[in-house]
């Protein structure tokens, strides 16, 4: 692999162990637990952070339909520790596999957003699966806190 993927792929296992660190001995209700109703869970979040992992690597620069449901990402419930970075380890093993087929001069390419058919840059794709689950993951931590706050 391209050292450049190799460490976007490196930087995005990171953000998976994050999460994983960050979910790793709690019930299943505090996976499912929200702070407000309005807002997200952490079992929801997981979810979604694999769904756009997979549109953005997959659905625009590979030009391969996922089927996304994003909606229904934010309504996951239920879902276990085990179940939940399953989900994030299976989208880093695909983004894995695309990566390796992917040029530094890919990075220059552009794809079409299958959502409005908008060009996008691969480069901001790529970028923004990673900027993206960052984001999230933080969130989760700061749930995993607030969760245990609440509690004491």
């Amino acid at each position: 692999m391209i050292p450049f993927y190799a460490e976007l792929l490196n930087r995005l296992r990171g953000q998976h162990n994050d999460i994983k660190k960050a979910i790793e001995g709690l019930p299943q209700e505090a996976l499912d637990w929200k702070p407000e109703p309005a807002m997200n869970s952490m079992c929801s979040l997981i979810v979604h952070i694999a769904g756009a992992e997979r549109f953005l690597i997959g659905d625009i620069v590979k030009g391969e339909s996922s089927q996304r449901d994003r909606p229904a990402e934010f309504m996951a419930t239920g879902w276990d520790a085990p179940m939940l970075m399953k989900r994030l380890w299976d989208s880093e093993a695909y983004f894995g596999s695309v990566l390796e087929t992917l040029s530094l001069a890919d990075l220059e390419g552009v794809r079409r957003d299958p959502r409005d058919g908008s060009q996008v840059p691969v480069s901001w794709a790529v970028l923004h699966a990673l900027e993206h689950s960052a984001l999230h993951c933080g969130q989760i931590q700061d749930l995993r806190q607030l969760y245990q706050d609440r509690r004491r």
